[in-house]
């Protein structure tokens, strides 16, 4: 069969949106074609898929960052948005695609929606949400209305696809509720054969541990929450306590406030096999969301994807947010570590809870319980390739 992914970013993008999808493609037989409002870079990673052919449609300057948002915002719209809707037409039109797998995201969701929608479009579709518009200051800065009519946009494909799934628990049951369709299934980054093979094998502990190492993966997204916690390890470190904070991902933070040199590390963005092995030289994985409940659309319903690579690495994790936010509901569900919901957390108690050189053997059944449950790559895969292929003749 064939298969076109149509989204906001190209294969080889950086993040958890993109890694879900990548690890969702693992092994898949059939022709993978792919559409994006972003280029790919030169020298695209090696995935475990060949993406047959690729295209993409990018707004460049227009994209509204940081200045004259509205304005661009208005353009990006109105101009970008219909030529990237003929853009995403004639890739169809070309690769006659069995299945066109949707993520509309930020600003796909227009062009998306224009095609997807359209009665000419007679394919299977599948639509997977892995965030919603109307988050992170959009409305601030794109307009309350246009980020409104995202939304709609984006809730209008999700009700006209085949089949569905979305990146959370709480988003599924938010999407039946709202929308009164049903979810295939949550869909996000999963633990594979070999990962469950390593968290079965009894977890050495350390007699003692002569350095505390806690990682941190991907994207800083609550700066506030960050800077807490960083003020807090700081104390510790005052009190004696050997730590040390390792950074992967793709941005840089040496030039923020908090960030010390003499105790914490980068380590730049690496392949997910790559990070996965270095992760598991550490003792804790650090989540952070936001402790208040400001942007409930995203803290109640996105999933952060290091919760999940944590598991896999075999990391017991510091959950830092307000109760109600989707990863602390997760911990609070599965006992795979420390939770923090109030800044004024004991710092006593943290360090209490860092330095048991038997953490690791401690959470290990929680943190496979919790993986075997609730993200098993093979059968969320299984589950997704039953949907591309449920029109399949």
């Amino acid at each position: 069969m064939k298969l076109l992914i149509a989204t906001d970013f190209p294969p080889d993008a950086p993040g958890g949106g993109p890694a879900v999808v990548r690890q969702m493609l693992k092994g898949f037989s059939g022709e993978i074609h792919w559409w994006s409002c972003r280029s790919a870079k030169a020298g695209s990673s090696e995935f475990d898929f060949k993406v047959l052919s690729s295209a993409s449609f990018p707004s460049g300057k227009l994209q509204p960052a940081r200045r004259w948002t509205h304005l661009k915002a208005w353009l990006t719209e109105h101009i970008w948005a219909p030529l990237a809707a003929r853009s995403l037409q004639k890739t169809i039109r070309r690769v006659q695609p069995d299945c066109v797998w949707a993520i509309p995201h930020d600003w796909s969701i227009l062009p998306l929606h224009a095609v997807l929608s359209s009665e000419k479009f007679k394919m299977n579709l599948h639509v997977t949400l892995q965030d919603y518009p109307d988050v992170h200051g959009h409305a601030e800065r794109w307009g309350k209305e246009r980020v409104a009519l995202m939304a709609k946009l984006q809730e209008e494909l999700y009700i006209l696809a085949d089949s569905r799934d979305a990146t959370s628990l709480p988003m599924l049951d938010d999407l039946v509720c709202r929308l009164n369709v049903q979810g295939a299934q949550m869909l996000h980054q999963g633990l594979e054969a070999e990962d469950f093979d390593f968290l079965e094998k009894s977890q050495k502990s350390n007699e003692k541990l002569e350095m505390i190492r806690i990682a941190y993966a991907g994207t800083i997204l609550v700066e506030e929450e960050f800077t807490i916690f960083a003020k807090m390890l700081s104390e510790l470190r005052d009190r004696g306590l050997p730590l040390r904070l390792e950074f992967w991902g793709a941005h840089s933070y040496a030039s923020c406030s908090w960030y010390c040199q003499d105790w914490m590390g980068e380590h730049g963005n690496l392949p997910e096999k790559q990070l996965l092995a270095e992760l598991r030289t550490c003792d804790w994985g650090f989540i952070p969301m936001s402790l208040k409940d400001e942007e409930p659309r995203y803290n109640r319903f996105s999933f952060p994807t290091k919760f999940i690579t944590y598991l896999a690495a075999g990391l017991p994790s510091i959950s830092m947010g307000h109760a109600e936010t989707s990863v602390m509901k997760m911990a609070a569900a599965y006992d795979v570590g420390c939770r923090i919901s109030d800044p004024l957390f004991p710092i006593s108690d943290l360090g209490e809870i860092l330095q048991d050189v038997k953490a690791k053997e401690k959470y290990r059944y929680e943190i496979l319980r919790c993986a075997r449950e609730q993200f098993d790559a093979e059968k969320m895969r299984k589950k997704l390739w039953d949907c591309f292929r449920k029109n399949e003749d």
